[in-house]
């Protein structure tokens, strides 16, 4: 009986049952190697193959969203060119249309702009409403003030300087003067107002007092602004501290000689297109 008990408690024997053992430490025990590398290829080619048929079937459900996006962008880039064509060729009409009219411009009523030139250089006689003004000097000597001109060392500040009829000058110009004469000699573009002693001179000719300064233009608005501006200021600064003696007055009508010489020394009008 104790041998059948111990054939049913020990069917393997001891031997085995260590080899066994050191099989499984060693790991080769359990399904052979190879099979296990033979089912791993396996497995990564089924993943692989289920990837590919995936992305293949959303590129097709979005292949005819894409060509339809496309097929948008393409025609609004065609229509976009072609509106900046008709741009261009809209651009190129005016700009023709333009150097057609200057030229006609150029060509039509050459005598009528060849008078507005000539009396804007002073070159013509010219007559209509304005202003009139005379400034002269004070009956003293005109010492005492602290005017604008109470630190110019001049002995006789009662008497009009040179400057001073720079200013009124300026402040008609600005004022809105078309035309401007001091005691019959029009001014131009050139002329220069200058001192030689105590003489004013006007292009080199000298002036005596009082001075008539005659200018061309909406009378009331002209005297209005004058009056006004800086220029009129310090004329009337020039009464108040020094005396001297200053009397404007709105004209319905003036008259203002052409200039006795206009000789132009630098500038030279270019031939070319709408010249002769």
């Amino acid at each position: 009986m104790s041998l059948l008990t111990n054939v049913m408690d020990h069917s393997l024997d001891d031997g085995y049952a260590e080899a066994a053992a050191r099989k499984q430490v060693r790991g080769e025990g359990g399904m052979p190697r190879t099979l296990r590398a033979k089912l791993g290829l396996a497995a990564g080619l089924v993943l692989a193959a289920l990837v590919v048929t995936v992305g293949a079937a959303e590129a097709r459900h979005a292949a005819p969203v894409l060509a339809k996006e496309r097929q948008e962008l393409i025609d609004r880039i065609e229509r976009e060119s072609s509106a900046a064509d008709k741009l261009e060729d809209e651009v190129d009409a005016l700009r023709d249309d333009v150097d057609l009219r200057r030229s006609q411009a150029l060509d039509e009523d050459s005598s009528e702009q060849a008078e507005l030139v000539s009396l804007l250089a002073g070159d013509t006689e010219v007559t209509g409403p304005g202003v009139k003004l005379v400034v002269d000097d004070a009956d003293g000597d005109g010492e005492g003030g602290d005017g604008p001109r109470g630190e110019t060392g001049f002995s006789d500040n009662g008497r009009l300087r040179d400057r001073d009829m720079q200013q009124v000058v300026n402040g008609l110009w600005a004022s809105g003067a078309e035309a401007v004469s001091i005691n019959g000699q029009r001014l131009t573009a050139l002329s220069a107002i200058r001192a030689a002693g105590d003489a004013i001179l006007v292009d080199n000719k000298p002036l005596v007092p009082p001075y008539t300064v005659l200018a061309i233009g909406n009378g009331k608005r002209l005297s209005t602004k004058f009056n006004s501006s800086a220029d009129g200021l310090y004329l009337r600064a020039l009464e108040e501290n020094f005396g001297i003696k200053a009397d404007m007055s709105i004209e319905d009508e003036l008259k203002l000689p052409a200039a006795p010489s206009l000789i132009v020394r630098t500038a030279q009008p270019k031939a070319g297109k709408g010249t002769s």
